[in-house]
């Protein structure tokens, strides 16, 4: 008999060898369970032949043609994907809803001799899972999540820092990270950014692999990173989480920004069309003067202006409604010294913070500055 499980926690996912998902390459582009391999028993183009014709000819010619799809897509799995696999492997099967696309992979696999799982009720198993745990609201308060932002002006080495901190035993969310984007009008990577599902779907399993009852940072973001709008059990915890700030001389700021941004600064066009989507509030004839620097290639000038004048402006405005910093790390540089160096104080912060009191009643770093050479 072929075994089935509903459990979808990660010591549960990380018992099987693989996590097979046989849904259609466009229903796995939008969302799958975070490690899965796509193998479908049916592509796109046939799902939606056989879905044509069980609706507009015959139940019956639609059944038979599509089980003559699925056993030669299995075949072919069989032959390719999953030809070096011995009798041991142990996979995890799911489809939409847990009938008949996954029936029909477990039941050859059970056949063959591996000892297949089933997931009861397929994909939507999965998606119930991530709707509890980002969009909960009687979520039990020991899984409150306990978030430090990283926060301050554009350019001043936040992501690398964050991204430093794990080598420094500290929990970290990377939002920009999963989301594929760099948090700014000027941030779209050269990769598409993930479909809303799949962002959640990244931004849970990377829960599921923290500690919730210790500190977790995470650099501060707007509600929206590109297309993509942050949860809201992870934006609710933002909008109340202590704050580390970071500083950087103008500078710096503006020659990070010129290295991060090189594949948009290269692209005069894109650049352009970023310029337009600026708010209205900037004068014509400034964004005008902007996109005239950015046609002649004056970038230095163009980014420096545009963190006076859009940026800075933008980040002093959202103070009011930010908690007081905890502290203030005042870095001279993002080199990759002052990066490191920033990463640890950040740590040695964090780990203070990171005690049966909680955030709440830490008398750390309430005044005065960091200095980090």
């Amino acid at each position: 008999m072929i075994r089935t499980t509903s459990d979808l926690g990660l010591a549960a996912r990380q018992g099987y060898d693989a996590i097979i998902d046989v849904r259609s390459p466009g229903e796995f582009a939008e969302d799958h369970i975070p490690g899965a391999i796509n193998l479908p028993v049916l592509d796109d183009a046939q799902r939606a032949e056989v879905g044509t014709m069980f609706v507009q000819r015959s139940k019956f010619l639609a059944r038979r043609i599509g089980a003559a799809h699925v056993a030669r897509n299995i075949a072919g799995h069989l032959e390719t994907a999953l030809a070096d696999r011995d009798g041991t492997f142990r996979p995890l099967v799911y489809c939409w809803r847990g009938g008949q696309r996954s029936a029909a992979m477990a039941t050859v696999m059970e056949q063959v001799g591996w000892p297949v799982t089933r997931l009861e009720g397929g994909y939507q198993t999965w998606r119930r899972k991530v709707v509890a745990d980002l969009y909960g609201r009687d979520a039990p308060a020991d899984t409150a999540l306990r978030l430090v932002l990283l926060d301050g002006y554009t350019g001043s080495g936040k992501t690398g820092i964050l991204r430093r901190l794990p080598q420094e035993g500290v929990q970290t969310i990377d939002l920009e990270a999963l989301a594929d984007h760099r948090g700014s009008l000027f941030g779209a990577m050269s990769v598409a950014q993930p479909a809303q599902k799949q962002f959640e779907s990244r931004i849970a399993g990377t829960l599921d692999r923290l500690d919730r009852t210790r500190p977790i940072v995470v650099e501060a973001e707007s509600s929206r990173i590109g297309n993509l709008t942050l949860p809201p059990v992870l934006w609710a915890a933002m909008k109340t989480a202590p704050r580390i700030e970071v500083t950087v001389p103008i500078a710096a700021r503006v020659a990070l920004v010129l290295k991060d941004y090189q594949e948009i600064g290269a692209d005069p066009q894109a650049l352009e069309a970023a310029l337009r989507r600026l708010p209205r509030h900037h004068s014509r004839e400034t964004v005008a003067g902007w996109i005239t620097a950015a046609r002649e290639g004056r970038l230095a000038p163009l980014v420096t202006d545009l963190m006076l004048q859009h940026y800075d402006p933008a980040y002093r405005r959202g103070a009011n409604a930010r908690p007081p910093a905890l502290a203030t790390l005042a870095l001279n540089g993002t080199s990759e010294r002052d990066l490191r160096v920033g990463s640890r104080h950040v740590a040695e912060a964090v780990a203070r913070l990171d005690g049966p009191l909680g955030l709440v009643g830490s008398a750390f770093l309430r005044a005065g500055a960091v200095e980090a050479g």
